[in-house]
C-alpha cells in the first residue's frame, strides 16, 4: 500500500539499523576494553562468578606474598644460626686450647679474651632482658631480627602464624626458636656485674659448647622443615592462581578473533541498513509522481 503519512518500510529499516548500531557499539566496547562483559547487562551471572573468582585470586596473591615473606624470615633466621654455629666452633677450639698445660698464663688470657668477644657477639645477636639472660642492661634491639621482630626469643603465641591459602583457616605456624634458654643460655648468661657464667678455662666448657651446637642444629632443623612446607605452599599457590586466572579469563575476557568477525558483520549490516533506510525514505516520492500525473 502506498501512503504519505506513514512510511512503514522506513520505520522498519530504522528499527533494524538502531539494533545493529547497538550491536556494533557493543562489539567496539568489547574489543577496546578487552572484556567480554562490557556492562553488567551483558552477562549478569558471568559477572557475579568472575567477581567471586577474581576476589579469590587476589586472596591467593596476598597469601603468596605472605609465604615469600615467611621464606625470607626463615632463611634469615637460619643464616644467623649458621653464623652462630661458626662462632661456637671457634669457641670450642679456644676452650680446647685453654686446656693445654704448655700454654702460658698470657696465652690463656688471650684465648679467654677472644672467647668472651665471641660470647658478646652471641649475646648481641640473641638479645633479651636482664631477667632472661642476666647482665647489667636489657638488649631490646638484638642483631638477630627480621623487619624489627626478634628471631630468637619467645612470643606469646608460641610462633609466627600466617595465611598460606585463599580460604579461611588455611594457616601455618613457624614455631618459636628461643635461644634464651637451654644450652645457649649458659653461653650468654651474665651475672649482675656483667661477668659471663661460662669461661674458656672452665672444665665443662667444651661439653657445654657441644650441647649448644646440638641445640642450634635442632633449631636449624625446625627452620628447614618450615622452609620445605613454605616451598610446597608457594608452588601450590602458583598453580591455583594460574587455574583461577584461566577460569576468570574464560568468563570475562573477549575472544578477539571471534569478536572481530562480529564487528565486521555489524559494520556491513549498519552500512546496508543505512543504505536501505535512505532507499525507504525515497518511496513516498513515487506517490507524489502519481499525484503529478
Amino acid at each position: 500500500m502506498s501512503t504519505i503519512n506513514t512510511n512503514t518500510q522506513a520505520l522498519t529499516a530504522a528499527i533494524v539499523l538502531d539494533r545493529n548500531q547497538d550491536l556494533l557499539g557493543q562489539s567496539l566496547n568489547r574489543l577496546s576494553s578487552g572484556s567480554k562483559i562490557a556492562s553488567p547487562g551483558d552477562d549478569p551471572a558471568g559477572l557475579a562468578v568472575s567477581g567471586k573468582l577474581s576476589a579469590q585470586n587476589q586472596r591467593l596473591s596476598a597469601a603468596s606474598t605472605n609465604v615469600q615473606n615467611a621464606l625470607s624470615y626463615t632463611q634469615t633466621a637460619d643464616s644467623f644460626l649458621g653464623n652462630m654455629g661458626t662462632l661456637l666452633n671457634r669457641m670450642s677450639q679456644l676452650a680446647t686450647l685453654s686446656q693445654d698445660p704448655t700454654k702460658s698464663s698470657s696465652d690463656i688470657a688471650n684465648y679467654q679474651q677472644e672467647f668472651q668477644s665471641l660470647q658478646d657477639q652471641l649475646r648481641a645477636t640473641i638479645g633479651g632482658s636482664t631477667a632472661a639472660i642476666g647482665g647489667t642492661a636489657d638488649i631490646t634491639a638484638p642483631l638477630g631480627t627480621f623487619n624489627g621482630t626478634p628471631l630468637f626469643g619467645p612470643t606469646a603465641a608460641g610462633g609466627v602464624t600466617l595465611d598460606v591459602g585463599g580460604s579461611a583457616g588455611q594457616q601455618m605456624t613457624i614455631p618459636d626458636v628461643n635461644l634464651r634458654t637451654g644450652a645457649m643460655l649458659a653461653m650468654i648468661q651474665q651475672d649482675a656485674s656483667g661477668a659471663y657464667a661460662t669461661k674458656a678455662t672452665d672444665p665443662g666448657a667444651i661439653a657445654a659448647i657441644s650441647n649448644t651446637i646440638q641445640q642450634l642444629g635442632a633449631n636449624r632443623a625446625i627452620y628447614g622443615a618450615a622452609q620445605s612446607r613454605l616451598n610446597l605452599a608457594a608452588s601450590t599457590l602458583q598453580v591455583e592462581q594460574q587455574n583461577l586466572s584461566s577460569a576468570v579469563s574464560g568468563i570475562s575476557d573477549v575472544d578477539v578473533a571471534q569478536e572481530s568477525t562480529q564487528l565486521a558483520k555489524y559494520n556491513i549490516l549498519v552500512q546496508s541498513g543505512t543504505a536501505m533506510l535512505a532507499q525507504a525514505n525515497q518511496d513516498p516520492q513515487s506517490v507524489l509522481k502519481l499525484l503529478q500525473h
